[in-house]
């Protein structure tokens, strides 16, 4: 007998269990993919964590999700646990040393100046005559011997401290050489030397997934694909028949690193060597990645394509929605219906172009830009808007904060201009970020770099101007063309089929296949 839905005693499909290396809000592609497979019959836990803190949990729709707390020791590299002999020998080892060391020095300067004071002042406490001059004599060579301890101290100090900062920055020769050597001898192992903090993903995991006892596990990107590797691994071990799904978000050898060191690109790509063997089937977001992916790892089968489509537009239907009002990003940014308004939204950093935007809007008279983003108040953010204020048009520039996956589409169509000025990088060149899709739905003129795919469909389809990446006056040609007459590029929206396919409806449809491959009977979820 098929396994009922206790909420909507509805035959399910199977248990998924769906892993993120992230807290899941601000995941568009993560939530929906959770949320339309519990729509679609799957019994699915998505699991996230937290970086501080204690885990939590919710329903997203008939999906569970969880939150586990992570802790992160192994991230501690080896400069952290270990003396420095090549980069500096004289440091101190990590740890209390260095402070109980400039501590003790400092507490001795203090003794000697005060006995010293003391021999002048009240030479009867001090003493017998006979020892007030061998007290002298003392003093005499502790005063210097301690001042140079002093210096010695605080010279072993700062070469602690520097070879903490460049065991921490891994930028080094010693570190090219440490990467160099262990991928010598470990090959595709390498990882666990390079990047030990990877286990500490699988201690916050691995338990919670095998008392689940998935019959597919679906990894989102790098770091996930680990995980659900071993999961699926030792769930097998024990006769059970389990199915791993990788779904790679980006291709990793491709990518701006997280952390800027030697260890961080190869450590990583080899993890994904090692386990990219074991995963049923993949899952990624363009025809360009699954062709990469398949030629890097000698796949069996091409991968399926699952673009970061928004949710179908619907008309808000108040009787039915939640009563939290929906924002609107015009009074956000204090302005009229008629102001002229040009977004971008998504996560903020150098590469993605926002820096352009901002020194872009002195040339474009009148105009006001938003950036739609995670935190508003981060570093990052606030450094733009103070170039802005810089430039004399910080009160054209707003930072606002993301809003629920589902009103998306809603709150960024209230702008004139949809915004995607990004880098050169080999990421951006091979996919149609969400962003795209996003304004697309919003039926926004768009203004994109010249960055491979996204600009060839843009032309291919007259939604909007292409600007040469990191050419701030071409970015300002381009919004400028776009603004003189936006409904030319809105008509490119009229196409018959055009936007249907850019839905996350059609998305789940191929995914719910997939999953449907992969586990053709209806086992009891959780067995």
């Amino acid at each position: 007998m098929e396994a009922q839905s206790a909420g909507a005693h509805r035959p399910v499909k199977g248990r998924v269990v769906m892993l993120v290396d992230n807290k899941v809000d601000g995941d568009s592609r993560v939530q929906k993919a959770a949320e339309s497979a519990a729509a679609a019959g799957w019994d699915v836990v998505l699991l996230g964590l937290v970086r501080s803190g204690n885990g939590r949990s919710w329903k997203l729709g008939d999906a569970e999700v969880r939150l586990l707390p992570l802790k992160t020791p192994l991230a501690k590299r080896h400069a952290e646990r270990h003396r420095s002999p090549l980069r500096r020998p004289l440091a101190y080892p990590p740890g209390p040393m260095a402070a109980y060391r400039r501590q003790w020095v400092k507490a001795w300067r203090a003794d000697v100046a005060t006995r010293r004071a003391a021999l002048k002042v009240a030479p009867k406490a001090v003493g017998s005559p006979m020892f007030r001059k061998a007290e002298k004599a003392r003093l005499t060579v502790a005063g210097p011997v301690s001042k140079f301890m002093q210096k010695w101290v605080g010279f072993r100090a700062r070469q602690s401290s520097q070879a903490q900062k460049a065991g921490r920055g891994l930028h080094g020769p010693v570190d090219r050489a440490f990467t160099a050597t262990w991928k010598a001898v470990k090959g595709k192992r390498a990882w666990r030397r390079l990047e030990p903090v990877l286990w500490d993903y699988e201690l916050t995991y691995g338990a919670e997934i095998d008392a689940l006892k998935p019959d597919l596990i679906h990894a989102n990107d790098f770091r996930m694909l680990g995980v659900g590797a071993r999961a699926a691994v030792r769930a097998r071990a024990k006769g059970r028949t389990v199915k791993l799904v990788w779904d790679a978000h980006e291709f990793l050898p491709g990518v701006r690193p997280w952390e800027d060191n030697a260890h961080w690109i190869p450590g990583n790509t080899a993890h994904e060597s090692e386990y990219a063997p074991f995963a049923d089937a993949v899952v990624t977001v363009s025809e360009g990645l699954a062709d990469l992916l398949r030629e890097r790892h000698g796949l069996a089968e091409q991968p399926t394509v699952v673009l970061n489509a928004p949710d179908r537009p619907v008309e808000r239907d108040p009787a039915i929605e939640d009563t939290e009002p929906e924002p609107d990003l015009r009074e956000l940014c204090g302005i009229g219906p008629d102001v002229p308004l040009v977004v971008y939204s998504g996560s903020p950093g150098a590469q993605r172009g926002l820096g352009d935007m901002v020194e872009a809007l002195p040339k474009l008279d009148g105009v006001h830009m938003a950036f739609v983003v995670p935190a508003p108040a981060a570093g990052y953010i606030q450094g733009l808007l103070a170039r802005a204020r810089e430039l004399g048009v910080g009160d054209r520039l707003h930072a606002v904060p993301y809003v629920k996956h589902w009103q998306v589409v809603r709150f960024l169509s209230a702008a004139n201009v949809g915004c995607i000025p990004i880098h050169h990088w080999p990421n951006h060149e091979i996919a149609l970020i969400t962003k795209f899709f996003e304004y697309s739905h919003a039926r926004l003129p768009l203004v994109v770099s010249d960055v491979k795919t996204m600009s060839e469909v843009t032309r291919a389809t007259g939604q909007g101007e292409v600007c040469r990446a990191e050419d701030v006056d071409d970015l300002a040609r381009a919004i400028k063309a776009v603004l003189a007459d936006p409904e030319k590029y809105r008509a490119a929206y009229d196409k018959p089929g055009l936007l249907d396919t850019w839905t996350w409806e059609a998305q789940a449809e191929v995914l719910d296949a997939l999953y449907t491959r992969l586990v053709p009977k209806n086992p009891k979820a959780g067995s």
